[in-house]
């Protein structure tokens, strides 16, 4: 199990922040696909949009938690 961070005295879980900055970069590869119009070529954009939501949070939770992405998934 992961140590809370502490932010300023409040306690934060590593997953909630890999949460924010996994969704932060979905939003940014969603502004450049949309600038560079490859948005076209995907079929569901909303669908694509999770998916990719959820791919970022497996990777920065493995990352910021220091263990693999299979064994934070469970």
């Amino acid at each position: 199990m992961t140590a809370d961070i502490d932010l300023s005295g409040v306690f934060v879980h590593p997953l909630l922040i890999a949460a924010v900055l996994a969704f932060v970069l979905a939003e940014a590869i969603g502004w450049a696909l949309t600038a560079t119009r490859l948005y076209r070529f995907v079929w569901h954009r909303g669908l694509f949009d999770v998916a990719l939501t959820v791919i970022l949070w497996a990777g920065l939770a493995g990352l910021i938690t220091g263990g693999s992405v299979a064994a934070v998934l469970g």
